[in-house]
């Protein structure tokens, strides 16, 4: 108990400070402030590490895509993944819920980034425009795009079915995905203590290449994902 108390502490004043550091490069070019969301990565990490005795593994680097513009489909259990990833990958873009945009700093940080927001189960006119919005972005940028395609986070035991928005971006954007299984819940629950003395594995799966048929594509994504958390939990 006590050193989850610490941990709080000790994790979300990193994070407020980092981001107060950073709040002037707001006024910069977009580069200066993806090094902020980098250095919150290795925060999340090095908390973990010397607080809670956690073990971060990293598993398939060398499946990371280097060569073509490509999206990342990750598993979602905890708020790990939205930190550290962006330390293994260039600075992705997130796809995330559109409350997120609306908390002071750290919104305004995500929309800084480039990050796309959704309502999510409303059809709106900004989710009309979604696509349009991904496909943009991409267009300009070598940064991956990322999604979670649980479309929220998920107990380690849950395997709920993947949302049809991950089948409509690779049918949209023609680029080839790279799936990314981690089993952080086990440490950082959605709710209640995180646990200590234990190992976050973050497995990188060899990419699934554009060509498939949508539906295809989205069960073979989740048997990928799926059965890698089963192997590493």
């Amino acid at each position: 108990m006590l050193r989850n108390i610490f941990f709080f502490v000790i994790f979300f004043s990193g994070i407020i400070i980092i981001s107060l550091i950073f709040l002037p490069s707001f006024l910069l070019p977009q580069n200066f402030v993806l090094i902020g969301g980098r250095l919150m990565g290795h925060w999340a990490s090095f908390c973990l590490k010397t607080i809670l005795s956690i073990r971060i593994k990293i598993l398939g680097k060398e499946n990371i895509i280097t060569d073509k513009k490509f999206f990342i489909a990750a598993s979602h259990q905890s708020m790990f993944e939205t930190f550290y990833l962006q330390t293994i990958f260039n600075s992705p873009v997130f796809i995330l819920k559109k409350e997120l945009m609306l908390i002071p700093i750290f919104g305004w940080y995500l929309k800084k980034i480039g990050s796309i927001s959704i309502k999510r189960n409303k059809i709106t006119k900004d989710n009309l425009n979604f696509f349009y919005d991904i496909k943009n972005i991409i267009n300009k940028t070598q940064r991956p795009l990322i999604i979670f395609p649980q479309g929220t986070r998920v107990k380690p035991d849950e395997r709920p079915p993947f949302k049809k928005g991950v089948a409509r971006i690779y049918e949209e954007l023609q680029i080839s995905c790279q799936p990314v299984a981690i089993n952080s819940g086990h440490v950082w629950p959605k709710k209640g203590l995180k646990s200590t003395n234990k190992q976050i594995t973050i497995s990188i799966l060899p990419n699934i290449d554009f060509g498939m048929e949508k539906n295809e594509f989205v069960k073979k994504l989740e048997e990928k994902i799926y059965t890698e958390l089963n192997n590493i939990n």
